[in-house]
């Protein structure tokens, strides 16, 4: 018995690793959020195993069945449609439940779509700090409120949709002039990073509507780390 959380490509299908396709063969089942996205990546691979649908919809109803067969000895491999499992994607509640009950669990390295979108941004990478999705209404100028004098570069992934008001709403909180970069359709062909002031992103958004899931980059509160009241640089 045992689940391993398997990393899949974030665009580029070559972007997965002989570890992760073995893996893949051996499992007896493969847990997945959409089994035809998943499906397509099985088939270029020529893997031929059970899929099973396993998503924020149903994963709180389907834990303990899927407990129960991992006791029971089965091998299962949790994917998601892209990226690794339990980064912002469904995965964390049934690798708590199988830490609880004993079964042993393995996370393989592989894609995720921050750690590139972080390095090629040319902000600092020493030191950051992932905060996935932002709240969409309730919470969200609270969180941004205790993100304004962060010093560690900031993270976030956002939607094509949302894409302007997220970038309208950290230039309020953190300052026109913040330093941020956008990067979308990473590891596709249309792969493309923006890098500016918030300010400048927004304008650019505004001319260029952005499609494809999206991350961003903000520089870390610069005024923070030099105990300047005054607020934000230019720089960043």
């Amino acid at each position: 018995m045992k689940l391993y959380l398997v990393p899949t490509p974030i665009g580029n299908l070559a972007d997965i690793t002989l570890r992760a396709l073995d893996v893949l063969k051996q499992a007896d089942v493969i847990l997945c959020e959409d089994t035809r996205t998943s499906g397509r990546l099985l088939k270029h691979y020529d893997i031929q195993k059970p899929l099973y649908a396993h998503h924020q919809h149903n994963e709180h109803q389907a834990v303990d069945a899927l407990i129960a067969q991992l006791k029971g000895g089965k091998i299962f491999a949790l994917i998601t449609d892209a990226g690794t499992p339990g980064i912002s994607d469904p995965g964390y509640l049934l690798l708590r439940e199988c830490i609880r009950n004993g079964i042993p669990v393995e996370c393989l390295p592989g894609a995720t779509a921050f750690v590139p979108a972080l390095v090629q941004s040319g902000l600092p990478a020493n030191q950051f700090a992932f905060e996935g999705f932002l709240p969409p209404k309730k919470g969200r100028q609270t969180k941004l409120q205790q993100l304004a004098g962060e010093e560690r570069t900031l993270i976030f992934y956002e939607s094509p949709h949302r894409l302007l008001k997220t970038l309208r709403d950290l230039a309020t909180f953190f300052g026109a002039m913040r330093q941020a970069s956008v990067s979308r359709e990473l590891t596709k062909f249309f792969e493309d990073t923006q890098r500016n002031t918030l300010d400048a992103l927004i304008a650019y958004y505004e001319k260029n509507p952005a499609k494809g899931e999206i991350v961003i980059v903000v520089a870390g509160n610069s005024a923070a780390r030099k105990g300047d009241k005054k607020g934000d640089s230019a720089e960043g």
